[in-house]
């Protein structure tokens, strides 16, 4: 008899342990950030020389995985975006928007802002299964 209670005592832990594990899992698993920039350059050769080294470093250090780095794009419906389009995913949004306010962007940003108008905002992603 006493040996069921154990046996019993055993399983229920053991279910409530996994329970916890399980929801820890589901917790991890936050939304990536998308981040989408439209760029309008006025001056190609400063735009690339002197602000997409800085701007890539501070991007790259926030964790920025590249989906669409200008390249070409077309307008399917309203009108066309600026000559320059970049996608970015990041580990959450929260992680995006602080990349783009960070001290290494904004400084590289000084920069861009002579040779370019950006329009940038950010959007949460579908959580994975």
């Amino acid at each position: 008899m006493k040996t069921h209670y154990i046996v019993a005592l055993a399983a229920a832990a053991g279910i409530a342990i996994g329970a916890a594990a399980v929801e820890t899992l589901h917790a991890q698993a936050k939304p990536p950030g998308f981040l989408v920039a439209e760029i309008d350059v006025s001056n190609v050769e400063a735009y690339n020389k002197e602000f997409l080294p800085l701007a890539s470093k501070a991007l790259d250090a926030g964790g920025a995985k590249f989906l669409v780095r200008g390249g070409k794009h077309t307008a399917i419906d309203g009108p066309a975006p600026p000559q320059r389009v970049v996608i970015s995913q990041f580990e959450s949004l929260e992680k995006a928007v602080a990349t783009y306010q960070s001290p290494e962007y904004r400084e590289a940003r000084k920069i861009g802002d002579k040779y370019a108008k950006f329009r940038i905002w950010a959007a949460e992603g579908v959580a994975p299964k």
